[in-house]
């Protein structure tokens, strides 16, 4: 027999099979020596209460034994006649791959940037010596931005595909088991290099190809149907599906649609600064306590406020993360956050961002909100003085509008310059932040603090340009054949999500 029941168990015993054995029993009210077996299906931390628990909910099997489970994925035959093309290596290039290579497809991933392990010179060059190689940095690259980005997989995506199985085939490629039934699972800015390349090995070896340095610079077109695209200005690649999976910066793809007379629209983002504090602070307030306990992971948080008619939010919190900077031009700074996989930096930091709605930036142009994107990058890349230093203040300084004198240590490994983060953010922008962050200091105990800096920009929350498809087929509306995919085309906002919208393009193809 099998019943799932919820238990809850202090930090110390999250792992203790006998504890939670002697809890199962007693909440089954069955003797314990009829437990053969228990499986955890979901962990979370419970910090409502000054007693931090965990919940576990748990299958347990009494006087029965678990069938042995089979999660791994194996692909058939491939019919290499049946080529798509995939732009862009990223979460939902790669498992648009997988996808295809399950349903006999031969996929062709062109990514622009390099290898992981040739990709990791350019990072450095970046945290280093603020120098961007354009086409391999944070954002471009196998695995996508999402190779350096902590690895947070949790998502709302539930109604749109299978998150289970992207889970799953993250574990057969390396992750930790735990991502299965974590509430917030991530797997660690460190492990993902090596589980995006067990990937791609996965993909080549079951006949799919993998470019690197390919470069999409043209679509190839005919009576409204995609024919393949051009690389590097010069090979052509043919195929009657393409998947566009690009990614939120390839600013590049919005200005050769827009050239060729390709449909886009402009679309609202969010815009605003990564704000770090001392992890210490951070778990302090969630958990109650002075010191934490070595039993549980460094805190996190999630901050929503309405100011008049915008939202201001946090968004991809990261604790005992870095602050990294994410350009992929010159002249221009961007900042994001990740964390390793123990989260063991003595930092914080997560996006605290306002909404921009099309009203904001007036105009019919569909890359209006692209170029106030860009315009907004280049005046924080200004304010710091080059070499990818980035404007900041601390928060109660840029609330009550003084001037930091000092900045407090930051992770923020290329530097960061004292300025007014006014003269970068436009008001509406400045306004709702000065507004919230006080409000996020009532909810959370020490948030309001001189101690946390604000550091410019947040800019690449989602991206400002989408590019449609009908939602039947996933096709654009006026070319046959060309399946604008997840985060570059506006359709998803994170990993799970992004590999989920893969999956889904593949699917409609296979279905087509």
């Amino acid at each position: 027999m099998q019943k799932e029941i919820e238990i809850t168990v202090a930090p110390e015993h999250v792992s203790n099979e006998q504890v939670i054995l002697q809890n199962l029993a007693r909440a089954l009210k069955v003797d314990i020596a009829k437990l053969n077996s228990y499986k955890v299906l979901k962990r979370s931390i419970d910090a409502r209460s000054r007693k931090v628990i965990y919940r576990l909910q748990i299958r347990a099997y009494i006087d029965e034994q678990p069938l042995e489970e089979q999660n791994t994925f194996s692909y058939p035959t491939l019919n290499k006649d049946k080529i798509v093309i995939i732009v862009g290596a990223g979460p939902a290039g790669l498992f648009a791959a997988l996808q295809c290579l399950e349903k006999g497809l031969k996929p062709i991933i062109v990514e622009r940037g390099k290898d992981v392990k040739q990709r990791r010179r350019d990072l450095a060059a970046i945290n280093k010596q603020g120098v961007v190689n354009t086409e391999s940095n944070y954002c471009y690259g196998e695995g996508g931005a999402g190779t350096y980005s902590d690895g947070k997989l949790y998502t709302r995506s539930n109604k749109r595909g299978d998150i289970n199985k992207i889970l799953q085939i993250f574990v057969q490629h390396g992750a930790d088991e735990d991502i299965l039934i974590d509430a917030r699972p991530h797997i660690g800015t460190n492990k993902l290099p090596h589980i995006i390349t067990a990937i791609r090995e996965t993909i080549q070896n079951a006949g799919g190809e993998v470019l690197f340095d390919s470069k999409l610079t043209d679509f190839l077109v005919t009576e409204g149907k995609i024919k393949g695209i051009v690389i590097n200005q010069e090979q052509e690649l043919l195929a009657d599906h393409v998947i566009l999976a690009t990614g939120h910066s390839a600013r590049d793809i919005y200005e050769l649609l827009n050239k060729k007379n390709i449909l886009i629209e402009a679309k609202p983002f969010a815009l605003g600064v990564r704000v770090e504090h001392p992890q210490q602070i951070i778990d302090s307030a969630q958990y109650h306590c002075d010191i934490r306990s070595e039993f549980l992971p460094p805190a996190y948080y999630s901050m929503v406020e309405q100011v008049k008619t915008r939202g201001v939010f946090s968004f991809c919190m990261c604790p005992g993360g870095i602050i990294a900077p994410c350009a992929t031009d010159i002249n221009e700074i961007v900042v994001n956050g990740w964390s390793p996989s123990k989260r063991n930096n003595p930092f914080a930091n997560s996006g605290t961002v306002v909404q921009v709605t099309l009203d904001d930036v007036q105009g019919y142009d569909p890359l209006r909100m692209l170029n106030f994107q860009s315009e907004i990058e280049q005046l924080a890349f200004e304010a710091g003085g080059g070499n990818l230093v980035a404007p900041a203040q601390r928060m109660i300084d840029f609330v009550e509008n003084k001037l930091s004198i000092d900045l407090p240590k930051n992770s923020y490994l290329p530097g960061t310059k004292s300025v007014m983060l006014d003269n970068i953010l436009p008001d509406f922008v400045s306004s709702s932040l000065r507004a919230a962050l006080p409000l996020f200091g009532k909810k959370m105990k020490g948030y309001y603090t001189n101690e946390a800096i604000l550091v410019g920009v947040e800019s690449r929350t989602s991206s400002p340009v989408r590019i449609p498809r009908d939602k039947e087929t996933y096709q654009h509306p006026q070319i046959t054949g060309l399946y604008p995919c997840a985060e570059g085309a506006g359709y998803a906002g994170g990993i799970v999500s992004a590999a989920i919208d893969g999956i889904n393009c593949a699917n409609a193809i296979v279905n087509k």
